[in-house]
């Protein structure tokens, strides 16, 4: 297959190109290097992935229509992995418009720009459990209205979904809808919560602990969700909202405890109460994606945290020129 990866510089989208680079597919990544965080992490990340003779990275934004369109003209793409997005749930109350042109405006870019190019056959869009809102249906199933949404990020995730059913009741687009839960692991963004937890620990940075850490999260290491999604692209299903988490939601107090414990120090977290744009809890049933996905999450969290703490050590730059 010939995949185009959205969002190929930054976290899970390096992770997916690699991981089907690694297959034999070609891939083509999209990314346009933006400074909602440090653009060399991203170009790291490129720099990586360019050493796979079968990729190859393309610098350019979703908003952009024309150069979308021109893509899938001269291109013979056959699937496509939506990952570009505006991330961040607190920014995105900051700053709506941006989130609404990049999240919604932008998919229907590419959903338009796939059925011009005529070739594609599969299109795998990546949303979020932040579309179920306070619901009180725990754990999260597909099935749920979700149409309370807590923030704007969350109400143009959602609004793409319901976009993409148009368009594959219209134009037949086989099109799967992978809600991910709390994604972490190497590369992952300096602005998530596993980040700021070990700049705490290493560098004594402040960071708010939300509710007093009373919050559940379901915590996903980046392999699962990547084999979560290599088997979407491999499975054109129709219309399908999938959510790939673990389905073992922690306690994020307790997920603090066991990075404390891996470095024993402890982190500078400072008590703040839980904001408006945050839920309690989040917990996928993921029932839907074994029978469809044969999804099978295989890292326990104590395990994901360890290797995440690795590769920080490794790798945070500012850590080893301080060390």
């Amino acid at each position: 297959m010939t995949i185009l990866v959205t969002g190929a510089a930054g976290f899970i989208g390096s992770h997916l190109a690699e991981r089907l680079c690694q297959r034999g597919d070609t891939v083509i990544g999209l990314d346009n290097f933006n400074d909602y965080y440090d653009p060399a992490r991203k170009r790291a990340n490129e720099h990586r992935l360019n050493t796979y003779p079968n990729f190859r990275m393309i610098e350019a934004d979703v908003r952009d229509r024309d150069r979308l369109f021109e893509l899938f003209a001269t291109e013979k793409i056959t699937a496509v992995a939506h990952l570009a997005a505006m991330a961040g749930v607190r920014n995105a109350v900051l700053n709506p418009d941006l989130y609404v042109n990049v999240n919604l405006n932008g998919t229907q870019n590419l959903f338009d720009a796939s059925r011009a190019g005529g070739g594609v056959d599969n299109f795998v869009l990546a949303s979020t459990s932040s579309v179920y809102g306070n619901t009180t249906r725990i754990p999260f199933v597909e099935d749920d209205p979700c149409d309370r949404p807590l923030q704007p990020y969350a109400a143009a995730k959602r609004a793409a979904e319901i976009l993409g059913f148009s368009y594959h009741h219209l134009f037949g687009l086989n099109l799967t809808i992978l809600r991910f839960f709390t994604v972490y692991g190497p590369n992952g963004r300096p602005d998530m919560m596993a980040y700021l937890l070990a700049d705490s620990i290493v560098k004594g940075r402040e960071i708010p602990l939300y509710d007093n850490g009373q919050m559940y999260r379901d915590w996903t290491y980046v392999d699962d969700t990547v084999s979560g999604i290599v088997s979407a692209l491999d499975r054109p299903l129709g219309y399908e909202i999938i959510n790939l988490g673990r389905g073992e939601p922690v306690l994020l107090s307790d997920f603090v405890a066991i990075m404390e414990n891996l470095s024993g120090r402890k982190a500078n977290v400072v008590p703040a109460p839980r904001l408006a744009a945050d839920f309690p809890r989040n917990e996928a049933n993921i029932d839907k994606a074994r029978r469809l996905l044969n999804y099978n999450p295989v890292v326990p969290v104590t395990e994901g945290v360890r290797r995440f703490w690795e590769w920080y050590q490794a790798n945070d730059s500012e850590q080893n020129q301080t060390a």
